[in-house]
């Protein structure tokens, strides 16, 4: 079994395993999803995934990471209209009714930094290649076709769009968050997967890359579980 395909089978298990794929979303929730996911969105693209990127030595895959942090944290003229995904996800949540300034007050949940510190183990400190994994395991299960039903159908913010239309009644443009991100996310993941796909056997990193696949989403798990736990206890 080639190690795209293996790594595409531990995506497929995490779609599948995750309560918060398989479980309601609630007002609680989206609303503590939105203040914990726009500063985790930052921190990732402006800290965690540049260190890849200045680890990796092949210079198309450096600054196609770039360019995807780039889109995340400054500006996204390809799918976000000229604004970063942290401000769209901002805008989604006043939206759902948040007021702005407790958007950007908010603070990370103990969950969320816990899951920072293992990121930064796990693509700080990494080979670069284990590093690319990090950067997009996640992003990968926008990709339709990774778990079970709807999800399958749809991808992960596929699913969300749908979900969070129908809770909040949001018209289509008020939801360009989880579209502008799907079509971005299968972008980039999709140079994580190709580069995978063109230095893991050279290198001799295939059971190393299936491994941080793995653990990479675990880590995923708990910061999304943090978000769901925090968002039942009322969105504190």
């Amino acid at each position: 079994m080639s190690v795209v395909r293996r790594m595409d089978r531990v995506v497929d298990d995490f779609a599948s395993r995750c309560r918060w794929f398989r479980e309601p979303m609630t007002k609680g929730r989206a609303r503590t999803f939105v203040m914990q996911h726009r500063l985790n969105t930052r921190q990732r693209n402006s800290v965690l995934k540049l260190k890849v990127a200045t680890n990796c030595p092949d210079w198309e895959t450096r600054m196609r990471i770039i360019g995807a942090c780039s889109e995340e944290v400054i500006a996204d003229h390809a799918h976000g209209g000229g604004r970063p995904h942290w401000q769209i996800l901002e805008e989604l949540g006043v939206r759902i009714g948040m007021r702005r300034a407790g958007i950007q007050k908010a603070r990370p949940l103990p969950s969320t930094e816990l899951c920072w510190a293992a990121w930064e183990g796990l693509m700080a400190n990494r080979h670069w290649l284990e590093g690319i994994v990090a950067n997009t395991c996640a992003e990968r299960v926008n990709v339709p076709g990774y778990g079970r039903g709807e999800f399958r159908k749809r991808g992960w913010f596929g699913l969300e769009r749908r979900r969070w239309g129908k809770l909040f009644r949001l018209q289509d443009d008020d939801l360009e968050f989880f579209e502008l991100h799907t079509e971005a996310d299968i972008e980039h993941s999709n140079t994580g997967w190709r580069a995978v796909e063109k230095f893991a056997r050279a290198l001799g990193m295939e059971d190393a890359v299936v491994a941080a696949c793995e653990r990479n989403l675990h880590v995923w798990e708990h910061y999304l579980n943090g978000i769901a736990a925090a968002g039942d206890d009322g969105g504190r």
